[in-house]
């Protein structure tokens, strides 16, 4: 599994990047395309699994960016959340009818922004909330809150069951202690970033209880992975 990768289509400079920061500190993958017509080639070329498109866009607007992405097959189930200035509730139904899953009215805060992609993200990638998911010999399900490793069930902490749940849906990827408080405590909650190393050491115990190989991989001064065949 790679990162959820996101194409932030925006020719405002200022909110492109602050988008882009923010995004990636939540450990999405980020892509900027500064005008409609560039976002059609990334797009193509990219595949994203999911788009923050602005409304007034030099080139091609996103109105029509959007009505040509649920034209073509290859693309007509990628996620839109439109982002615009328009607030009138003719121009939101507009947008909507157009293929957009959500709307955003700017200005908005990063953290609403952030909210409204999950839940695009939950409704169109089911396995990011399947109630259960398996990565080499871990099991978790979500639905009854129970982790198995191989035959032994696990007993996990709620912190430490969003962690391996945070972990478990890009296995392999290296996550920031920054990007772990983000995703597991949210990004309005002030929680020292080693607090995000207690619990790990927490997770890594319960998951090697049974004499297992450790599956949690430290990359120094970058962060942590779960390796696959761990």
């Amino acid at each position: 599994m790679t990162a959820t990768r996101i194409l932030i289509v925006e020719d405002e400079e200022t909110i492109a990047g602050l988008l882009e920061y923010n995004l990636s500190r939540e450990g999405y993958e980020t892509l900027i395309a500064e005008d409609g017509e560039e976002a059609l080639i990334q797009i193509e070329e990219s595949k994203p699994d999911l788009i923050v498109l602005d409304w007034m866009l030099p080139k091609v607007s996103g109105i029509e960016v959007c009505r040509r992405l649920r034209m073509k097959p290859e693309t007509e189930g990628i996620p839109i959340i439109l982002l615009t200035a328009r607030a009138e509730e003719g121009d939101r139904v507009r947008g909507l009818d157009t293929g957009a899953d959500d709307y955003v009215v700017k200005p908005f805060s990063v953290s609403e922004l952030s909210s409204r992609i999950k839940a695009v993200l939950r409704r169109a990638r089911p396995s990011l909330i399947a109630e259960a998911v398996t990565c080499g010999d871990i099991q978790i399900d979500r639905a009854a809150h129970r982790v198995r490793r191989g035959e032994k069930e696990v007993h996990l902490g709620p912190t430490e069951f969003r962690l391996l749940d945070h972990l478990i849906q890009n296995p392999g990827r290296v996550f920031s202690r920054e990007q772990l408080l983000n995703a597991v405590w949210g990004s309005d909650v002030f929680v020292e970033a080693r607090t995000v190393d207690v619990h790990i050491g927490r997770l890594r115990k319960a998951l090697n209880a049974h004499g297992h190989q450790n599956p949690i991989r430290t990359v120094r001064s970058a962060g942590y992975a779960l390796e696959i065949g761990g």
